[in-house]
């Protein structure tokens, strides 16, 4: 029987495919570097031409790494580029072991907020509305702008915001803005939107922090001052 090439396997089994369902933790070694290389042979995939590989190498990625580009491009089916790419792959691993991982910024009071935002908002002659996601301890995970320009519920789009949110695995968020102005008091507008996203948060069993608004110089909080 003619063996199968990856594009003919059940969907559930491509590699590719498999990572977008069930994440890169879920891949075997053979199956991650078979996404890098693309292909195999005529004779195997490159998922079994991979297994192959690293067979050769006691399954340790250590001793893939010291292979040269000479060696890895006598199994047939691996050309220069596939050497180069599945070295350069190991470089990799090898230098993010020797990183430190990134620490994330708190961002759990107003004041942290005021003081992460104020840099990036503080020049602007124009509104725009931010989301900062949290996990519990209240580190930001991810922090994006919503909307430019005027702020009205229309386009400060709700579910963009709760969709970033279950994404993102967050369980609190916080919202801020800006007013070129200089004005620290709130609009009738930012009120609703303010009530409308307290809601949706409840709904959606994630605790909605705060909403800051941001001028060259100070801040108004929601949440200090009792309304959220």
């Amino acid at each position: 029987m003619d063996k199968l090439n990856i594009n003919q396997w059940a969907e559930e089994d491509r590699p590719r495919e498999k990572l977008m369902r069930l994440g890169a933790e879920a891949l075997s070694n053979a199956e991650l570097l078979a996404i890098l290389i693309g292909s195999g042979s005529t004779k195997e995939s490159a998922v079994d031409l991979m297994k192959r590989v690293l067979g050769d190498c006691n399954n340790n990625l250590n001793t893939l790494g010291k292979q040269s580009i000479q060696e890895l491009c006598q199994y047939n089916g691996v050309g220069e580029a596939k050497a180069i790419t599945i070295l350069a792959a190991c470089e990799l691993g090898k230098r993010r072991q020797m990183e430190t991982p990134e620490e994330r910024p708190d961002v759990g009071t107003a004041t942290l907020i005021y003081n992460h935002m104020h840099p990036v908002l503080q020049d602007l002659d124009v509104e725009e509305f931010w989301l900062l996601l949290m996990n519990q301890n209240h580190r930001l995970i991810k922090k994006m702008r919503i909307s430019h320009g005027g702020i009205t519920e229309v386009s400060v789009d709700i579910r963009i915001i709760m969709r970033e949110a279950v994404l993102c695995n967050s369980t609190i968020l916080a919202v801020c803005h800006n007013h070129p102005s200089g004005s620290l008091r709130p609009s009738k507008m930012d009120d609703e939107l303010t009530n409308s996203l307290v809601k949706a948060c409840n709904l959606m069993r994630i605790r909605f922090l705060d909403h800051v608004i941001i001028t060259d110089g100070a801040y108004y909080s929601y949440h200090e001052e009792g309304l959220v």
